[in-house]
């Protein structure tokens, strides 16, 4: 893996030879790179899992009130579609399942449709050993919640995202949600958030709701409707995109659907990675 952006004395060495050693948060030891045209070509290896929970931390929480950060993390193809036969598997590559699983170790809860859990075979997260540590300096559990996002509740609460997580599922949803549906959800072990007034989430409220439950640090997954749903409302603080470097045409979703937004967001990049002809970018709002 190869830091494309940003450069800096931390990431890369002097064209006379000079190695840059580990400086900063995100800085890769080792790494060399000639100043002028070249000045980007920092040396390709795998990074270690500490490094890339180093370049993906979440913001410093201030004293006080800590605000919630929300964060997606989707695929793309080079001609926009987020799935191939309705999984991202198929696009997706061993780095993009590296940062994948970092950052939900980064995370206290993740938020997924419906639909996705469903089309995904969506299983609890798990505890890991190289994380353990980490996550308890910063007060999380062993692994961050699962927090499924459903009007219906028609979900299969057999499946082991229900039976044998390593710390309870959520389920957020509306107060006008199927009552039997919710029971059912509350009977399996599942945590039940109501965050809206009608039969599904209001996304402003179902980030505050899970904040008020202590959960700051935010991740969504998708699918597209769930995170066209939460751009649209404004809520998204963050976007790590993986560009996969093929072409599927078809009529695959886009990473977000729904409806648009009145002015398109701006956001600024962060950060640039590449492994494998695969673009890993992470923007924040500006």
């Amino acid at each position: 893996m190869r830091r494309l952006f940003p450069v800096t004395d931390e990431t890369a060495a002097q064209a006379s030879g000079g190695t840059a050693e580990r400086g900063g948060a995100g800085g890769v030891a080792g790494a060399r790179v000639a100043h002028g045209p070249g000045a980007a070509a920092l040396v390709d290896r795998e990074w270690t899992l500490a490094e890339l929970a180093a370049a993906y931390a979440y913001p410093e929480p201030v004293p006080g009130a800590p605000r919630p950060w929300l964060r997606a993390n989707m695929v793309s193809t080079l001609d926009g579609a987020a799935q191939h036969e309705g999984r991202s598997q198929p696009i997706s590559s061993a780095a993009d399942m590296r940062i994948f699983g970092t950052l939900r170790a980064l995370a206290d809860v993740i938020m997924v449709g419906a639909e996705t859990v469903r089309q995904e075979g969506y299983r609890p997260a798990r505890a890991r050993a190289e994380f353990a540590a980490a996550r308890a300096a910063a007060g999380q559990g062993p692994a961050a919640a699962i927090a499924v996002v459903s009007a219906s509740l028609e979900l299969d609460f057999s499946l082991p995202l229900f039976t044998s997580p390593v710390v309870p599922t959520l389920v957020l949803t509306g107060a006008a949600a199927p009552a039997d549906r919710i029971a059912a959800a509350e009977k399996a072990g599942a945590t039940v958030v109501i965050a809206g007034a009608g039969p599904g989430i209001e996304p402003a409220r179902a980030v505050r709701a899970l904040a008020d439950l202590g959960h700051t640090r935010l991740l969504t997954e998708g699918g597209p409707r769930l995170l066209g749903r939460l751009v649209s409302a404004e809520v998204v603080d963050e976007m790590c995109l993986t560009l996969s470097p093929m072409l599927t045409a078809g009529d695959a979703q886009r990473i977000a659907g729904g409806p648009p937004v009145a002015v398109p967001h701006r956001f600024e990049l962060v950060s640039l990675l590449e492994e494998a002809g695969f673009l890993f970018g992470r923007y924040r709002r500006s």
